[in-house]
């Protein structure tokens, strides 16, 4: 029998090794890995980056979460004064102390409706002008100027209750309503009327105008509490007339100027009873109609027919429309007017009116420029 000895075979550990030698750098790699994700700055901003004009806001206002890491300058304030973009540094100091710098779009804009301020109910009654927004305010966070319009279809002539609306809007359109109530009245002292020849009278609070002039004769009335004396107006119209009328050596003077409502009713009554009321009613005016508690009337000098034939009675019959003023009861116009012919008696209508009534010489009425009555009722 053979006497060779077996050779024994040798194990192979190299694969085993490298195995090995993979496994570790993978568990280290991880190892970092893991380390260095649990030590990474981090940051996560906000889904929303606008931000509405004039509002306060800083730049940590728009970040949602930071890991790892300090803001630096999250504090400062954003310029939100003007509409736009803008692109913003945010500053972070990582755990290392390493700065670290994001860009962040910020946008400034204006999505918010104006603030309207207003009465939900406004009276007024009818005829009557009225400022539907006297009282209306509009704030908005813009800070630019707006004006609310009115919104609707009212008639200020006719009673009623309207619903209307304020609408204001914005430069960026945004639009805010207001919903209100405007309510006409209409009672005996506060309306409107059509004169024959087309002009528009109103009576408001009991005083008559017509085209905007104060009407006071039999027919239309003034209140017992209106008037206080000469207006600054027929004052002044009569001053000027006054100081003109001098420098052609004449002279004027006011004989009798306002006359309240009482001393009116005084004066009537002692007419009345001297010479009845037929015969009154031709000169004088019962009380609330006479031109004197309107404070534009005034009598000059001599209150008599013959102031006429004067000096002064002609030069003012011919000049006293230059100042606004008129020849209230013209000769002949008796049965128009109500009164018998008055040269003394003048009232303003300002210059544009006079020059009208005083038609070349031939005075016109109040009644017949606007086509009323003069009669008691």
């Amino acid at each position: 029998m053979s006497s060779k000895k077996r050779k024994k075979k040798r194990k192979n550990n190299g694969p085993s090794i490298v195995v090995i030698i993979l496994l570790l750098g993978i568990g280290v790699t991880y190892f970092i890995w893991q380390y260095n994700e649990k030590n990474r700055l981090n940051i996560t901003f906000k889904d929303e980056l606008n931000i509405e004009i004039n509002s306060k806001a800083s730049l940590s206002d728009f970040v949602k979460e930071v890991t790892n890491g300090n803001l630096i300058n999250g504090n400062d304030s954003i310029d939100t004064s003007k509409l736009g973009s803008q692109n913003l540094k945010l500053k972070v100091k990582n755990k290392k102390e390493e700065e670290e710098t994001y860009d962040v779009l910020i946008k400034v804009v204006d999505t918010t409706k104006p603030v309207i301020t207003a009465k939900e109910e406004i009276k007024s009654y009818a005829g009557r002008d009225i400022n539907l927004l006297a009282n209306v305010t509009v704030s908005d966070n813009s800070n630019e100027e707006i004006k609310a319009i009115v919104i609707g279809e009212y008639d200020l002539n006719k009673d009623g209750k309207y619903n209307l609306k304020y609408v204001a809007t914005d430069s960026s359109n945004n639009q805010a309503e207001y919903d209100f109530i405007l309510n006409i009245i209409s009672d005996k002292n506060n309306y409107v009327f059509t004169t024959s020849k087309g002009f528009q009278g109103k009576v408001i609070d009991g005083v008559t105008y017509i085209d905007g002039v104060l009407i006071a004769n039999k027919t239309y009335a003034l209140p017992s509490t209106y008037g206080k004396g000469l207006t600054s107006e027929t004052q002044n119209a009569f001053n000027k007339m006054k100081a003109d009328a001098n420098k052609q050596g004449l002279s004027l003077w006011i004989a009798s100027g306002y006359r309240s409502y009482y001393d009116q009713k005084y004066i009537y009554n002692n007419y009345v009873k001297t010479d009845g009321q037929k015969v009154a009613d031709t000169y004088s005016a019962r009380a609330g109609h006479s031109e004197h508690q309107s404070g534009l009337a005034f009598d000059l000098n001599t209150i008599s027919d013959s102031f006429a034939f004067t000096k002064e009675g002609k030069w003012v019959n011919d000049n006293c429309y230059k100042y606004g003023l008129i020849i209230r009861y013209p000769k002949g116009k008796d049965n128009i007017t109500g009164y018998m012919y008055e040269p003394w008696h003048l009232r303003y209508v300002g210059v544009e009116l006079a020059t009208k009534l005083y038609n070349n010489g031939t005075w016109t009425t109040v009644e017949e420029y606007y086509g009323i009555d003069s009669k008691y009722k």
